[in-house]
């Protein structure tokens, strides 16, 4: 006769299924610790640890939802973010050029194709025109991971055709910084922008046309000392490291140990240097105000 063991019964399979007992439900011990399993890539706050998918991180805007810290956001993220609508990208037809044939551990356009594919970009500013609230605009950001977001030929290409169009087409310029600063593998060529950008800023004051400079998490180098200190406005995300030398490099000239919030975004609107500091979730409603405010707008 053939049986079966159930919960330690021996039953015989003639036995009536209901007297036959209720198959239990295997419960966790106690001492076992039970781990979330996630079903799509995370990322890991760098203030708090807390991991959260990236659905959840974009929806947010990049701001981390269990401490409010202000992840970095890729350019083109932020642009679309930016604009309700995007009606053309601009500066596309410009690419960079090794003149000086410049070489460190690697060729300059071996470096250049490394940046392109972990990016996907072709270069460090992105510019588009849109619209945010009814209102055109002409907008352009950094990509902080296209080489730090260091400021080239193409970068002040880019920036100054974005300024021309706004001039042509009477449409305010905002510009998102974050970059190291100059980029060296142009030499002079890169410390030529600096002038360039500065020229084409000026041409939109003397159009009368907004510029408004939102400087994200971290702007030094050439870009500070040129584009991103020349706004009409200049608003700071919270927490943003914001300078021309960094911090090591002054405490070795100084000879003196600087304690934060040295060179943060409070530490700047404290001594002046910043008009406001804007959370970035109120960002694109401050921005539209603002250039509905200096454009005489209803």
């Amino acid at each position: 006769m053939n049986q079966e063991v159930k919960s330690g019964k021996v039953l015989s399979p003639s036995t009536p299924w209901t007297q036959r007992p209720v198959p239990g439900i295997e419960v966790a011990d106690e001492q076992q610790t039970l781990k979330a399993t996630f079903t799509e890539p995370t990322i890991e706050c760098p203030e708090c640890h807390a991991l959260v998918t990236r659905t959840a991180i974009s929806f947010n805007a990049y701001v981390c939802p269990q401490c409010d810290e202000h992840l970095k956001m890729k350019a083109r993220d932020r642009l679309n973010w930016f604009f309700d609508n995007v009606v053309t990208e601009l500066g596309q037809e410009f690419s960079a050029k090794d003149p000086l044939k410049f070489v460190d551990s690697k060729p300059y356009p071996e470096r250049m194709r490394e940046a392109q594919t972990k990016t996907g970009e072709t270069e460090a500013l992105i510019a588009m025109q849109g619209n945010l609230n009814g209102v055109d605009m002409i907008a352009c950001a950094f990509e902080f991971d296209f080489m730090g977001g260091s400021m080239g030929t193409v970068v002040g290409d880019r920036f100054v055709q974005a300024a021309e169009l706004a001039i042509e087409k009477r449409q305010p310029l905002i510009c998102f910084a974050a970059s190291g600063g100059a980029r060296m593998q142009e030499g002079m060529l890169s410390l030529m922008q600096m002038a360039r950008t500065s020229a084409a800023i000026q041409k939109l004051k003397d159009a009368g046309l907004p510029y408004i400079v939102v400087l994200t998490h971290p702007v030094y180098g050439g870009v500070t000392a040129s584009l991103a200190m020349l706004g009409d406005i200049h608003i700071a995300e919270p927490k943003a490291m914001i300078g021309f030398a960094g911090k090591r490099v002054i405490e070795q000239t100084v000879r003196e140990t600087l304690e934060e919030p040295f060179q943060r975004a409070e530490y700047l609107l404290d001594h002046g240097v910043i008009d406001q500091i804007v959370h970035r979730h109120a960002l694109r409603d401050t921005v539209s105000r603002l250039v509905s405010k200096l454009m005489n707008l209803p």
